[in-house]
């Protein structure tokens, strides 16, 4: 079988990534935007692409675009959270929230 090219872009209109093998729709991830951040809320891989790194394409892609624009990223999908977590390159786009006395 040969080596099957994962490619990803962002698709705005739909607010997720989308991820292709050749033509078809293999998995996305959903996401909402604020002018500091974007929440990542859902990440879904298709049954017939399970299993063959669309769902780290995703997330490697998002955060990788997420860095460039300048922003951070609110984990709530836990997908993006834990492939987050394993990959520590990516922990300093984190979101973290900040009170008076983390300023202090």
């Amino acid at each position: 079988m040969s080596e099957e090219t994962v490619t990803v872009r962002d698709a705005p209109e739909q607010s997720r990534y989308e991820a292709r093998v050749g033509e078809e729709l293999a998995g996305f991830a959903e996401y909402s935007t604020t002018p500091q951040m974007l929440v990542m809320t859902h990440t879904e891989v298709l049954p017939d692409f399970e299993g063959r790194g669309v769902g780290s394409a995703l997330a490697r892609y998002a955060l990788d675009d997420i860095r460039c624009r300048g922003l951070r990223v609110l984990a709530v999908c836990p997908f993006i959270l834990e492939w987050i977590r394993r990959h520590p390159a990516y922990a300093d786009l984190e979101y973290r929230s900040r009170t008076r006395a983390d300023v202090d």
